[in-house]
């Protein structure tokens, strides 16, 4: 994909742009009793943080006025008492400031892990649910960056992003409404003027920044797409000595996303020194206004001093705008592509009806079934297919003749076009999915073992097997002997993907985890592909024992493989052209016959 398909993804993701956070609040009102006790803590917290200015215009006030102070006016004359009773306000009020900072703390950082670990299993779940077709079309790389990265900004804002969000429209609200009760509206007005300023220029910024760090997320997303591709490639790119190719390559990615985070930062940047700006416009009118206000004897000296430090304290954190809102943007980026996947629809809808795996005769029925890719011809043309309970039926054919993609839809992986599937009679796609799957056992030529030891991928699928069956299921499948050989046996860890293991050993496992699983319907999609004679030989001996009574499709391409099938098909174009014995296609003498002879060096 070249970076102008990428730039033009981008684009569009832009104009799909609707209000991530709209959708996130959505999401997120489970939670709505923990947002509500944190932004209280972080209220209460902000009114205490304010506490110590005002403490400090009263030291001033009862040092100037002495008797003539707040405290007394209330009745404490006495200075001694003043600062006494001042002081015990004091120790109050950090005592006060320090449990509710804690509790904000402790509240937002538990709701962004809740938030966090739920949304991740959600999307993970939604993933799980979506049909094959959504896979071809995205990457690994692109999936984990929005379900790991993604996910991880949004943690990162609502750690600390929203309590300063919240203790900034509180200190607002709490200095205006000080200020008006013992400044002049006059003085106020010049104080708070560029309050408007700074709240417009920061919503400006925040749209310009929305663009800016959508384009950072599509970015990083194609960077660790490359990344994955090239790391599970890595032996692919090493034998063709690819490597300063793929470095080339993955240099233009990360170029690519430098760029766009630099346009990014080039805004951001640009936005402390301009609200600093702002921010020294209203303190020194207050200092100027305000010192000629305390002069002409309007204001005492302890309120100008108060106002002093409150308004200083009120227009700095605006500075902090620019970090906030740069989290804001990158954690609405990745929120929107998160939810983009959480509204992904669901093409492959289960069924209602149920099917017991023990009630499962295997009679199978393809019926004028019609099937295309996305965009494509049609790669199965209404071929229809009976397939006896208990029998074992062969399907051969030239690659790409769809033989494989007839598992598939058995399986619903994919939903036919046109036509119909059936169980012993039952359509389908009126099974439960799981049932249905539960009554297949696929073993196919691309085996996937999970990092794991050998046990648990032969269990895996049956996760309450026992030592017995587990070890029982490998001396069927022949696997026994070369497990008992490994350092550690069954406990032995296979690496990612069964990379410690060989493609026969891997295959061997593969069939035990389909005997463990006992399904009453095999399905053996090449399953001896890409092993050597002996290695397919041992195979073959454990196919042989598991196939008795069992509805079997073996599909291959060696066809001293499946020559004892009960009956063989021949697919040509996603068509049944041929169908027989072993011995009745040979006397055909068409194309299954010239297939063997090749195969069997007959001229």
């Amino acid at each position: 994909m070249t970076i102008t398909s990428k730039s033009s993804r981008v684009s569009k993701n832009r104009r799909n742009s609707a209000q991530p956070l709209q959708r996130l609040l959505n999401y997120g009102s489970q939670y709505r009793q923990q947002v509500w006790q944190a932004t209280s803590c972080s209220i209460i917290n902000t009114i205490l943080d304010l506490a110590p200015p005002w403490l400090v215009g009263i030291a001033v006030d009862i040092l100037v006025e002495k008797q003539n102070s707040v405290f007394a006016k209330l009745g404490v004359k006495d200075v001694f008492w003043q600062f006494f009773l001042l002081s015990f306000i004091t120790i109050i009020v950090w005592i006060l400031e320090s449990i509710s900072e804690y509790a904000y703390n402790k509240l937002w950082r538990n709701l962004a892990q809740n938030i966090q670990h739920n949304l991740r299993l959600d999307a993970y779940n939604h993933v799980q649910e979506l049909d094959s077709a959504y896979f071809e079309e995205s990457s690994t790389g692109g999936l984990m960056s929005i379900l790991n990265d993604d996910i991880n900004q949004l943690e990162d804002f609502l750690n600390f992003g929203a309590n300063q969000i919240i203790s900034i429209i509180a200190s607002i609200i709490i200095l205006i409404g000080g200020s008006l009760l013992i400044l002049p509206f006059s003085i106020t007005l010049v104080a708070m003027l560029p309050i408007p300023f700074i709240i417009w220029g920061s919503f400006t910024y925040q749209k310009l920044l929305e663009v800016r760090y959508a384009e950072v997320r599509e970015r990083v997303s194609f960077l660790n797409s490359r990344l994955a591709n090239n790391i599970s490639g890595i032996t692919t790119i090493k034998s063709f000595t690819a490597q300063n190719y793929e470095s080339a390559r993955l240099a233009g990615e990360s170029e690519a996303y430098r760029k766009s985070n630099a346009k990014a930062i080039k805004l951001s940047a640009a936005f402390v020194p301009l609200i600093r700006m702002l921010v020294l416009a209203g303190f020194t009118a207050l200092l100027f206004w305000g010192g000629m206000a305390t002069y002409a004897g309007k204001i005492s000296i302890g309120n100008y001093s108060v106002l002093l430090v409150l308004v200083q304290r009120l227009l700095w954190p605006f500075v902090e705008l620019g970090e906030i809102f740069d989290k804001y943007q990158r954690s609405m980026a990745s929120t929107k592509r998160v939810m983009d996947l959480l509204d992904t629809p669901i093409n492959i809808t289960a069924g209602e009806k149920s099917l017991p795996i023990e009630q499962v005769r295997g009679e199978i029925d393809f019926q004028e079934v019609t099937f295309a890719y996305h965009n494509r011809e049609p790669v199965i043309k209404k071929l229809s297919l009976h397939i006896p309970a208990g029998k074992t039926i062969a399907i051969v054919g030239s690659t790409g003749s769809g033989k494989s993609t007839l598992v598939k839809l058995l399986l619903r992986l994919y939903d036919i076009s046109s036509g119909a599937i059936a169980i012993d009679g039952i359509n389908i796609q009126k099974l439960n999915l799981d049932d249905l799957r539960r009554s297949i056992g696929l073993v196919s030529q691309d085996v996937f073992l999970f990092h794991g030891t050998i046990a648990e991928n032969i269990a895996y699928g049956t996760f309450d097997a026992t030592d017995e069956q587990i070890i029982a299921a490998a001396k069927i499948a022949e696997a026994d002997n070369f497990i008992l050989r490994l350092p550690q046996g069954y406990e032995t860890i296979v690496g990612e993907r069964g990379q410690k293991l060989s493609g026969g050993q891997r295959q061997r496992i593969a069939i035990a985890r389909a005997v463990l699983k006992n399904p009453p319907i095999l399905v053996l999609d090449e399953a001896t592909s890409a092993v050597d004679n002996e290695t397919e030989a041992a195979i073959q001996r454990s196919l042989e024992r598991i196939t008795v009574n069992r509805t079997t499709i073996a599909i291959a391409h060696r066809l001293s493989t499946i020559r004892n099938a009960d009956c063989i098909y021949v697919m040509e174009y996603g068509e049944l052209v041929e169908s027989g014995t072993h011995e009745q296609l040979l006397e055909k003498n068409w194309i299954y016959a010239g297939l063997w002879n090749v195969q069997s060096g007959v001229k």
